[in-house]
């Protein structure tokens, strides 16, 4: 898995970034963010960790798939291109005027459709790779 970072030469791999911010939040959302990212790995093995935008954890394969995005009553997952995937489960539930982005908010107590976000980011993933060269090893 690559870890990229907003510059080049920042101590700590985006991957590492990632976990101290999930260990800063000793509370519910540090759980969410941590259970959210596993099931981002999870569904896209070769998703990039990246830390941008001076402290936003981006997962990305061929592009942006979600940003995760932690606020004081919500863990924000914003999908870059989340108005042209499928959403059958209704997980989206927030930035849905858009005409690109589409979000979902997690509050403290919510239950996480698993199987249901691990299909919209394999959608995210075939979207970003749609058309896409492979690149050579």
């Amino acid at each position: 898995m690559k870890q990229t970072n907003d510059k080049a030469g920042d101590a700590a791999s985006a991957s590492e970034q990632i976990d101290a911010r999930i260990a800063e939040l000793t509370d519910w959302r540090g759980a969410a963010l941590a259970k959210v990212r596993a099931i981002i790995k999870q569904a896209d093995p070769e998703v990039e960790e990246t830390w941008k935008w001076r402290g936003v954890p981006v997962w990305e394969h061929a592009g942006i798939i979600c940003t995760g995005e932690t606020y004081k009553a919500a863990v924000k997952l914003t999908f870059a291109k989340g108005a042209s995937l499928p959403d059958p489960a209704g997980l989206f539930n927030s930035s849905l005027d858009g005409n690109t982005r589409r979000a979902i908010d997690i509050h403290e107590g919510d239950a996480i459709d698993e199987a249901a976000l691990a299909a919209l980011i394999r959608a995210a993933v075939a979207l970003n790779t749609a058309g896409k060269k492979p690149k050579k090893a």
